[in-house]
C-alpha cells in the first residue's frame, strides 16, 4: 500500500512538472539549452554542457571538494544571464569573460579576477558576455576554518577579491600557464593547496562536520535529533558546529542539499534511476514547488523549459561529486548522464 501511494505521488509530481516517469517509458522533456553556446568539455546526452571537473588528489580530500576547469566559446555580445547556487566555498579563477554577479553586497562587476565565492543560502544571480573561462577549487565545509580562512558565515551569498582569504590575487591568476593543459592547471592549484595545508599544521576539519556533509548527500530528510543522537553530539552543540561551518543551521542545510539534488533531477545531470526517490523526498508536489520557488526564485517548470548553462555546470560537478561521496560511481568513470567522459585534452583557453 504505501508503495502505491508513493508511485501514485511520484507520478503526480512528474505529470505537474512535465516530466518523463523511470516508471514508464515515455520521452523526458529536454530541458532547455542556448544554442549560441559551445562548452569545449563537450554536452551531456541531453544537450547540456559539461565542465572538466574532477576529486581531488586523496591527500587533500579532507580538506577539498572539487575542482574545475570550464571553457565556454560565445558570440563576443552575448549576454548569458543565469544563476548558481553551490553549497560549498569556493576559490573562481575568473579567466575570461565579462561577469556581473547579485551578491549580499550588492551588484559586483568583473573581467580576469581571483575570487572568493561564500557559500550560496539560495539562487544568486550571474551573467556573463561573451566566451568565458573560470577555473576552481571547491571547499569542503569546515575547510576554509582550518585553513585560515574567512569565517565562513560572514561571506554567505558574497564574492570577494582571494584578499579577504589572506592571499595574493595577481599570484594565484599567474599559476595559470594559458600553454598548458587543464590538468596541469589543476595540479598546480592543488600544490598551492598543499602549502596551506602545511601551514595550518594540516588540521582536518571537525569529524561531525564530514558526517553531516555524507548525509546532506544521502539523506536530507534525515531527523537532526537522530543525527545528533547517532553521534553522541547534544543538539544545541551539533547546531553551533554546523552554523560555524556550513554557514547556515543544520535544516537549512538539509533544505538546500535537497532542493540542489531536485534541481539536477530536473537539468537531466542526476543518476534517473533516483527520479523518483529524489521526488519523494517532498511531501507533495505543492511542497516541491514552493520550496523550489523560494530557493531558486522560479518555478521548476520554468527551471526546466529555460537555459540555465552556468547553473547547470555548477549541478553537474556537484552531483558527480555527491555520486562518488556515496560510492556509486567510480572517480573518472563515465557518468549517467554522460556520452563519454569529459577529457583535459577537450578543453582550452578560450581565444
Amino acid at each position: 500500500m504505501a508503495t502505491g501511494i508513493a508511485n501514485f505521488w511520484a507520478s503526480e509530481v512528474i505529470l505537474g512538472l512535465g516530466l518523463h516517469s523511470t516508471m514508464n517509458t515515455a520521452t523526458r522533456n529536454r530541458p532547455g539549452i542556448d544554442g549560441l553556446i559551445s562548452p569545449s568539455a563537450g554536452v551531456t546526452s541531453n544537450g547540456q554542457p559539461l565542465s572538466y571537473n574532477r576529486a581531488p588528489a586523496p591527500d587533500l580530500a579532507p580538506w577539498i571538494a572539487r575542482l574545475y576547469v570550464t571553457a565556454v566559446v560565445a558570440p563576443e555580445d552575448h549576454l548569458l544571464s543565469c544563476g548558481l547556487f553551490n553549497d560549498t566555498a569556493f576559490i573562481r579563477l575568473q579567466i575570461k569573460g565579462d561577469w556581473i554577479g547579485q551578491t549580499a553586497d550588492g551588484q559586483l562587476e568583473h573581467g580576469r579576477a581571483a575570487l572568493f565565492f561564500g557559500p550560496q543560502s539560495k539562487r544568486m544571480p550571474i551573467s556573463v558576455t561573451g566566451s568565458f573561462t573560470s577555473i576552481g577549487i571547491s571547499f569542503r565545509p569546515g575547510a576554509c576554518r582550518v585553513l585560515g580562512g574567512p569565517n565562513i558565515a560572514d561571506y554567505l551569498d558574497r564574492i570577494v577579491t582571494m584578499e579577504a582569504f589572506g592571499q595574493d590575487s595577481e599570484h594565484l591568476l599567474g599559476l595559470i600557464d594559458p600553454k598548458a593543459d587543464p590538468e596541469t592547471w589543476l595540479q598546480v592549484l592543488e600544490d598551492e593547496i598543499r602549502k596551506w595545508v602545511k601551514a595550518g599544521r594540516s588540521v582536518k576539519p571537525d569529524a561531525i562536520t564530514a558526517a553531516f556533509e555524507a548525509v546532506a548527500f544521502a539523506n536530507p530528510n534525515v531527523s537532526i535529533s537522530e543525527f545528533a543522537s547517532e553521534h553522541g553530539i547534544e543538539q544545541r552543540r551539533l547546531a553551533r558546529l554546523i552554523a560555524r561551518d556550513f554557514g547556515l543551521p543544520p535544516k537549512q542545510v538539509l533544505r538546500r542539499a535537497r532542493a540542489l539534488d531536485m534541481a539536477s533531477h530536473l537539468r537531466g545531470v542526476a543518476d534517473a534511476d533516483e527520479g523518483d526517490e529524489l521526488q519523494l523526498r517532498y511531501y507533495d508536489q505543492s511542497h516541491l514547488i514552493h520550496e523550489f520557488v523560494e530557493l531558486f526564485g522560479i518555478s521548476p517548470r520554468h527551471f526546466v523549459d529555460s537555459a540555465q548553462p552556468i547553473m547547470t555546470l555548477a549541478l553537474e560537478s556537484r552531483q558527480a561529486r555527491r555520486l562518488e561521496a556515496m560510492q556509486r560511481l567510480a572517480p573518472g568513470a563515465r557518468r549517467p548522464w554522460e556520452t563519454e567522459p569529459a577529457t583535459s585534452e577537450s578543453v582550452r583557453l578560450t581565444s
